[in-house]
């Protein structure tokens, strides 16, 4: 793979899907020999129903050489990712962070990460939170390394496994450059047009 420079970050088309469960699985079946069978079994189609369900707010992906090798989900709440409004997250959350084996160490999962931070802000969010577990330890360091702090309030119990929550300190954007970027993006509004 070529550096992160190449690295082209993204919403996702529909037609990504069967590319981005890939990818999923890809990074994620590292952990099935850390699950009973039973238990990654679970988890691999809850992975799948992720991809394919109606209730992300964001499927942001990473490209390199037009090839998919990283995607998060972006939630705006705990009932969205996790059905669990008994959480009371009201603030975004990113779920299934995951970057091919053969494109890690080029600064993928960062830039998935940055981006779903600055849809986030540009939400007016104060926070952006994730929930983790102590056997993904290399994404826990990453999380760590980029500002997240832990949240012990909104961890999770699934079975005998703590998931833990994080959460990030974000910097709403200035109402005046979201505008501006709606504008450039998408054509002044008749009354700011000059």
């Amino acid at each position: 793979m070529s550096d992160s420079s190449q690295v082209i970050i993204r919403e996702a088309a529909d037609s990504d899907r069967e590319a981005i469960a890939a990818v999923l699985l890809e990074a994620y079946g590292q952990y099935s020999a850390f699950m009973p069978e039973a238990a990654w079994v679970e988890y691999r189609n809850s992975i799948l129903e992720s991809v394919n369900g109606e209730a992300p707010a964001g499927r942001i992906i990473a490209e390199i050489g037009n090839q998919i090798v990283g995607s998060v989900l972006l939630f705006l709440s705990s009932e969205a990712a996790y059905g669990k409004p008994e959480l009371g997250i009201q603030s975004p959350i990113i779920r299934l962070l995951a970057v091919s084996p053969g494109a890690r160490g080029q600064g993928v999962a960062e830039r998935l990460i940055a981006e779903a931070a600055v849809r986030s802000a540009k939400l007016g969010a104060a926070t952006l939170n994730l929930h983790t577990s102590d056997m993904m330890s290399a994404a826990v360091r990453l999380y760590e390394r980029l500002g997240f702090q832990r949240a012990y309030e909104t961890d999770i119990m699934n079975g005998d496994i703590l998931v833990k929550g994080y959460r990030l300190g974000l910097v709403p954007a200035p109402q005046s450059t979201i505008s501006a970027e709606m504008d450039a993006e998408y054509g002044a509004p008749p009354h700011n047009r000059r």
